[in-house]
């Protein structure tokens, strides 16, 4: 492991530069071919008679992690933060970019075979896929072993982000599912609050008693977002399948159900909401619905709204529902993983971040900045849910926690290319074009093309 002196750290640097290669090159000399094997065997000896000669001395480890829009979202600083603060021996050189330029930056940066960055946190999923293809990502397998890493934690969501049987990336941050109700639209109705173990058959009956009123003044009982996910989540929640099959039919019953809400009259039509870009967040904070299933990012949205006085409503939450033969707590989302570079001469010590940065240590120091994460612990729940302009009452804390958690999209190295067909056979069916076997007749052809399943 190579240690370096440094100065102090400098952002501005890392933020300015355009190519994430020039930013971050340890200046590293290259061995000469007589002496590279000489140098090899000897690396472990010297790097731990450097980290011995460098505690003594004062230098400091360097650990380089990419991140983006680092200085606009506590998701990053305060676990970077907290790893210095617990090491004092140890300097993290953070190279940060904007959203926009991350995958790009990142690319450059590791197409150079750079020894920075060492830890990589990964904006998507396609991009994992493509940076393991390239092996620009270290296989966290053995490490994982040798340290007895218990990966139960992550509630199934670890063994899903396994690509080829092998482990790229552990969770860090995490989003998913829940269900968004007004509570004074149930109130003036009279009718209970959705509960934390409702199933998709309750929601429909529930759906149909909190429709109201007429025209401009309608209240509809819930409202799905224009996306196909909001339809193909609850195929795959069960964790049965997953949104590259080569038979789409278990959609089939799903996709019934929407357009049932939909010609009840029970939700707002897909081709009003497409037609006129209504975004699903004005939808319920003009309390035009009275439920919506939306990702726990909404969350904030909510609180932030109250603080600042554009709503006053009272709000609640509740677990999404759940098929008949699915208990409570299963749920849909998406992952931020992390993962160390290939080419990082600081194995060890990005292994140590890493594990850090996944663990439940972090997951209540980012809960404490509103960030949920990959671990659920009783203390980051509390911390949430005692946040001000939260919804009091234990159901709503209750609805943050989840038993298993399936992946809006697996991992498939062809999943953009299968995104496109999914979302224009969803069209086609909510705007009554495809009749629903059509649409999965279209469906199974297309990605069998692009799978080469012919």
């Amino acid at each position: 492991m190579k240690l370096k002196r440094v100065a102090a750290l400098t952002l501005a640097a890392g933020m300015a530069c355009t190519s994430l290669a020039a930013c971050g090159s340890k200046n590293t000399p290259t061995a000469a071919p007589e002496t590279a094997a000489k140098e090899e065997a000897t690396t472990a000896a010297d790097a731990e008679s450097k980290e011995e000669t460098t505690a003594a001395s004062g230098e400091k480890q360097v650990l380089s992690v990419t991140t983006w829009d680092y200085d606009t979202t506590p998701q990053f600083s305060a676990v970077v933060k907290a790893y210095e603060a617990k090491n004092p021996n140890v300097e993290i050189k953070v190279i940060d970019t904007s959203a926009d330029e991350y995958n790009n930056s990142l690319g450059i940066s590791l197409s150079a075979a750079q020894a920075d960055p060492d830890v990589i946190w990964v904006k998507d999923m396609g991009s994992m896929l493509q940076m393991a293809d390239k092996g620009q990502l270290l296989p966290l397998d053995d490490m994982i072993k040798a340290d007895n890493l218990d990966l139960s934690v992550y509630s199934g969501a670890a063994e899903q982000l396994m690509y080829n049987d092998t482990t790229y990336g552990l969770p860090y941050r995490s989003d998913w599912y829940v269900l968004y109700y007004n509570k004074d639209l149930f109130d003036a109705a009279g009718v209970e609050y959705p509960s934390n173990d409702m199933t998709w058959g309750e929601y429909d009956e529930l759906a149909a008693k909190m429709t109201s009123g007429e025209g401009s003044a309608k209240v509809y009982g819930t409202h799905d977002h224009t996306w196909q996910a909001l339809v193909t989540n609850w195929a795959v929640q069960d964790g049965k399948h997953t949104v590259v099959e080569k038979d789409y039919s278990f959609l089939k019953p799903y996709y019934e159900e929407a357009l049932a809400l939909q010609e009840n009259g029970y939700m707002q039509d897909y081709s009003t909401l497409k037609t006129a870009n209504i975004h699903y967040s004005s939808v319920f904070k003009n309390q035009q619905c009275a439920m919506m299933p939306m990702g726990t990012w909404f969350i904030a949205t909510m609180m932030q709204a109250q603080a600042e006085g554009e709503t006053d409503f009272n709000w609640g939450v509740a677990r999404i529902p759940h098929p008949e033969d699915t208990e409570s707590g299963y749920t849909v989302g998406a992952l931020t993983p992390i993962g160390i570079s290939a080419y990082t001469d600081q194995k060890d010590l990005a292994w140590d971040f890493v594990k850090f940065a996944s663990s439940e240590e972090a997951a209540n120091i980012l809960a404490e900045q509103g960030v949920f994460t990959g671990i659920q612990t009783d203390e980051s729940i509390n911390t949430i849910a005692s946040a001000e302009n939260f919804p009091e009452g234990d159901s709503n804390k209750e609805a943050l926690t989840y038993t298993h958690y399936a992946f809006d999209r697996p991992l498939d190295p062809q999943i953009e290319e299968i995104r496109k067909p999914l979302d224009e056979v969803h069209e086609m069916i909510m705007i009554k074009a495809y009749s629903i076997d059509d649409g999965i007749a279209e469906l199974n052809k297309r990605v069998a093309e692009i799978k080469g399943w012919n």
